[in-house]
């Protein structure tokens, strides 16, 4: 896997490409010199959790059968306050999902992601504390 990271502009604004030709903007608050160009680093982690999540929970679902009509994440991540680096420390995911779920299979399917299968928050495990629940709309 390789990602090429460039500089836009002359502060801290970048442009991340990976080996396919897609790209993701990435800039600091205005407090480091960005100007909110796009999404943070640690946004990004956040990011990168919710869509790993999402690919092995849509997966299993569909392998169990179930007809996902709807799907959203939200993520909450609690950060250190005062120390460098800022770890997270806590990370709430929230599922939501519409369609005619078995509401047992989504939990089994959420489960098998946060515990087994995403390798995002297998990394973020050592310094987290990730919990997660869903609903079914």
């Amino acid at each position: 896997m390789k990602i090429n990271l460039k500089r836009v502009n002359e502060d801290v604004h970048l442009r991340a490409t990976n080996e396919d030709g897609v790209s993701v903007e990435l800039d600091g608050s205005p407090a480091i010199g960005g100007k909110n160009l796009g999404m943070r680093p640690m946004q990004m982690l956040l990011t990168s959790l919710g869509g790993c999540s999402s690919m092995d929970v849509l997966s299993i679902l569909k392998k169990m059968q179930q007809q996902v009509e709807d799907y959203e994440v939200i993520m909450d991540g609690q950060r250190e306050e005062g120390v460098e680096p800022s770890l997270f420390r806590k990370i709430h995911v929230h599922f939501k999902l519409k369609g005619n779920l078995d509401p047992g299979k989504v939990q089994r399917a959420i489960e098998l992601s946060m515990t087994k299968y995403c390798s995002v928050a297998k990394t973020l495990e050592p310094t987290a504390t990730i919990t997660y629940d869903f609903e079914i709309v």
